[in-house]
């Protein structure tokens, strides 16, 4: 440690399913010149940093600690700075944080397409079958739940109006599900993806028997998951996110609900799965 080299302030974390997003701020102007800075995690609270707990190195003042699972996980960190000789400050910290449980392990399902497992396979066209989107899917999915099947009725891959493949055009997939009687409580919405476009991931417009629930902005993937379907092998190089919403109960109803997941903007996403839960 260098008592010269000044240490991070204001440590903060912000969580979310399966990851933790550290962020910190520093002193400006910086002297001696910040190399980078370490940030160390652990699961016990009081621990050293070391090279077995690092979690990453970064010339920015953020970190995003991921594949945490969909269970609730509590972590520490402590973030370090590093100056061009390779001195350390200091480390701050630590700093408690605790990841969002998904509904997928706390809830109850109701209708579910697919596996939770970060793969696509068990999904209609994967691993790689894109290119019969169309002729198989030209309105899009319409799936049944107790009657449609993942293997022939829903695609693994949600095209958009930047996918030229897919008639440069938005497209919707609806899911339809039947409830006994009118939920007294709202209902949560889980979609996992094993990948999505780089640069163009779009926007995903939610509707629930024809009222808008939500548009949720989709984070950037590695554009490989139209060609690979298995996000848990080692080396694999798609970038799995998660989307879980709030259904209001005021727009559900006794008998068949449809659900619309419509892709008006932007590039493709690739199914993990996707159900509605009770929490």
């Amino acid at each position: 440690m260098n008592a010269n080299v000044a240490p991070v302030r204001d440590l903060d974390a912000e969580s979310g399913i399966g990851r933790i997003d550290v962020t910190w701020g520093i002193r400006s102007p910086y002297h001696p010149l910040v190399d980078h800075f370490a940030v160390h995690g652990s699961t016990h609270p009081r621990f050293h940093p070391t090279a077995e707990n690092l979690i990453g190195k970064t010339i920015d003042t953020h970190l995003r600690h991921e594949g945490l699972g969909p269970r609730g996980q509590t972590w520490y960190y402590r973030v370090m700075t590093v100056d061009a000789a390779g001195r350390r400050s200091h480390p701050a910290g630590p700093l408690r944080a605790r990841t969002v449980e998904s509904v997928t392990v706390a809830g109850t399902p109701i209708a579910v397409i697919g596996e939770f497992d970060r793969k696509s396979l068990e999904l209609a066209l994967a691993p790689a079958g894109y290119a019969s989107y169309l002729a198989r899917f030209p309105n899009g999915a319409d799936y049944t739940h107790g009657v449609s099947a993942p293997g022939t009725d829903w695609p693994y891959l949600h095209p958009g109006p930047a996918d030229r493949w897919a008639g440069s055009r938005a497209h919707t997939s609806r899911l339809r599900f039947r409830l006994p009687s009118a939920p007294g409580h709202d209902l949560v919405l889980a979609v996992w993806l094993i990948d999505t476009h780089a640069s163009i991931p779009g926007t995903l417009t939610v509707s629930c028997n024809d009222s808008t629930v939500a548009d949720v902005p989709l984070e950037k993937g590695a554009t490989k998951g139209s060609l690979q379907g298995d996000a848990t092998l080692p080396g694999n190089p798609l970038r799995p996110s998660i989307v879980e919403i709030s259904l209001p109960a005021s727009g559900l109803r006794a008998g068949e609900n449809v659900l619309s997941l419509a892709k008006n903007s932007g590039s493709w996403h690739a199914y993990d799965a996707l159900g509605v839960f009770a929490p």
